[in-house]
């Protein structure tokens, strides 16, 4: 092979190269397909809708109370929604939702929230639940959830089709 013909190789592949180069860097720090695993995020949520995981957004916005967010714990990923913040304290009484001891409306929670004792959230740590509150393994098993284990939130769905948009 003469060095014309590789050079013509080379220029007619490189904007295939660049294309997946920037596809993989996309999927790496900025958007991700992620699989929603079980029924904890019923009714907003079902088991198998496929999401986009929005990792840039979670840095340029931060984490607000109400957001779905997706957690690293050990070797899998979970998708719960953040009810309290760092620094705050939480407890539910009654099925009541309360906020460094002021009810709060949690518009979210299907079904009953069992009550639990009164939880002061360290720093860059927060308090998640799965929407389904009878179904969910969450920060009243798992504790409060590092900031640097949540990897961005996860709003839209994707597929189903009849599902498609934003939660």
């Amino acid at each position: 092979m003469n060095m014309e013909k590789v050079t013509k190789i080379g220029k007619e592949l490189l904007p295939y190269i660049i294309i997946i180069i920037v596809v993989l860097m996309i999927k790496a720090y900025i958007f991700t397909p992620i699989v929603v695993n079980g029924p904890s995020m019923m009714d907003t949520l079902h088991d198998k809708d496929i999401m986009i995981l929005d990792k840039i957004g979670m840095r340029l916005n931060g984490i607000d109370r109400f957001d779905i967010v997706v957690i690293q714990t050990g070797n899998s990923k979970i998708i719960k929604r953040v009810i309290g913040l760092p620094g705050e304290t939480i407890e539910y009484k009654d099925n009541q939702l309360y906020i460094n001891g002021e009810k709060m409306d949690d518009p979210y929670g299907s079904d009953v929230t069992y009550d639990f004792e009164l939880v002061e959230i360290p720093d860059n740590m927060y308090y998640v639940l799965g929407d389904n509150r009878t179904d969910s393994v969450d920060s009243r098993i798992l504790g409060t959830i590092s900031k640097d284990k949540i990897l961005g939130h996860a709003t839209f769905i994707i597929y189903p089709f009849n599902r498609f948009g934003s939660r």
